[in-house]
């Protein structure tokens, strides 16, 4: 008989190691994937998964039921991400670029892209735009949820995002003309 979430989330609280396993493993290969998009190496990933389950156990008895074990799960991994890049995100500040000129004529294509291209490009990025774009455009936060989470302000969100999707424009426009038309 498999268990309910919330049978698994109590055995959990009260220490259950083969419960403890078995949300792991119900988990543990999606938020992987959302790790691997923060970090700049799957070891960065999987350290940041390591320590993000971690804290789930540790503080799964403040687990409140507002939303799915999934998204609370996934929230720690994702502040797991931006705690472990915090000292690279402020080596090299952001700064709220609200003049910044963001042409968005759709003269490029994603579907043309694999998964792993396109995770290479996001990863090149500078670490700010890259955790902007990331929590934006994967995870569906909003520049106020973003700019709380990052301590900048929503104006800083902002301009991170529109200069992530003009270096992301710029990497995908090269890549094509590279291989695509160059080759």
């Amino acid at each position: 008989m498999k268990e309910t979430d919330e049978e698994l989330i109590r055995k959990c609280i009260e220490g259950d190691s083969e419960a403890q396993y078995t949300l792991y493993s119900k988990y543990a290969q999606n938020m992987y994937g959302v790790a691997l998009r923060y970090a700049r190496s799957e070891q960065e990933a999987e350290d940041v998964l390591q320590e993000a389950f971690i804290k789930i156990f540790q503080k799964m008895d403040t687990f409140q039921g507002n939303s799915t074990i999934g998204a609370w799960i996934k929230r720690i991994v994702v502040n797991t991400a931006l705690n472990s890049r915090r000292g690279k995100l402020y080596a090299s500040p952001m700064e709220d670029v609200s003049d910044l000129n963001y042409n968005d004529d759709r003269d490029w294509v994603l579907s043309d892209f694999q998964y792993e291209e396109l995770l290479g490009m996001v990863r090149e990025l500078p670490a700010g735009c890259q955790a902007v774009f990331n929590l934006y455009a994967i995870e569906g936060y909003n520049h106020k949820e973003i700019a709380e989470m990052m301590e900048v302000s929503e104006g800083t969100s902002k301009s991170q995002l529109a200069r992530a999707k003009k270096l992301l424009r710029e990497k995908v426009l090269l890549y094509q003309r590279e291989y695509h038309y160059g080759a």
